[in-house]
């Protein structure tokens, strides 16, 4: 549990950040909360030369209304989203999906950025993302882009962030009181077996594939009035299956976790 020899920078500015990550290129790393970084160090499946901390950025930090949309920076804390006032009020998915993740020691740590990057397949937050269509601010060596949601999770463990790049923010929309996230976690870690976002409509899974995805197949069923549109969440997914719940088991959790996030979401 020691991790290989590296090198440790603390850049003051995100220009600065990226400078470094364009000088080391596949020899650096980038530290937000650590706590996906770090346990993979030591485990030595991750062996960076140069770990660049960016934990420190204030731009990188906060919760800002802007219009219809609420501006999410990507260093804030899980424990700040649960606690953030405007999000309770225009975007309430947000802390009640930041209230399930681990225990409140990585809550008060972790970041929702450094959590989405690492696309974990049993992460919590992707499912709010896609369910709520949100939108990834990124920077890099040739300028600031937006990647839509539905375009940001690419494989298990990889995202639309390139290498160089560094995620900056994270847009959701302002939505009423009708969403939930249902999960059912691993007792251990607190990692999902199965959670289901759902927000305006939108249903988001986490847990149950290789990467997160929008169940279109249960918005479809939805808006025909389909009797169970529940039934639908698994449709064209490679469930997986592991230690913890074979395809079979995960495949009949996240449709009964599906069935109460809708009823929830429309009580």
């Amino acid at each position: 549990m020691i991790p290989a020899p590296f090198d440790y920078v603390r850049p003051a500015t995100l220009d600065e950040a990226l400078k470094l990550l364009a000088k080391h290129g596949d020899d650096a790393k980038v530290l937000a909360g650590g706590h996906s970084l770090l346990p993979a160090m030591k485990l030595r499946l991750a062996q960076p030369k140069m770990v660049i901390d960016i934990g420190r950025l204030p731009d990188l930090r906060g919760i800002c209304r802007d219009g219809k949309t609420i501006v999410v920076g990507a260093l804030t804390t899980h424990y700040a989203i649960e606690a953030s006032d405007i999000l309770k009020q225009d975007c309430p998915l947000m802390p009640e999906v930041a209230a399930a993740i681990g225990d409140v020691q990585v809550r008060n740590r972790g970041t929702i950025g450094g959590s989405i990057v690492h696309a974990d397949p049993a992460a919590d937050w992707p499912a709010a993302i896609l369910a709520l269509d949100a939108e990834m601010e990124i920077a890099g060596p040739k300028g600031r882009r937006t990647v839509k949601a539905a375009d940001f999770f690419v494989d298990m463990l990889q995202t639309a962030v390139a290498p160089g790049e560094i995620l900056t923010a994270i847009r959701v929309p302002v939505t009423s009181r009708k969403v939930a996230y249902e999960k059912f976690a691993q007792k251990a870690s607190g990692f999902a077996l199965c959670g289901v976002a759902v927000a305006e409509g939108r249903v988001g899974i986490t847990g149950v594939a290789a990467k997160p995805y929008r169940a279109h197949a249960v918005e479809q069923a939805l808006a025909a009035r389909a009797a169970d549109p529940a039934e639908k969440a698994v449709d064209g997914v490679d469930v997986l299956g592991d230690i913890h719940a074979s395809t079979e088991f995960r495949a009949h959790l996240v449709k009964v976790h599906t069935r109460r996030a809708l009823a929830r979401a429309s009580s």
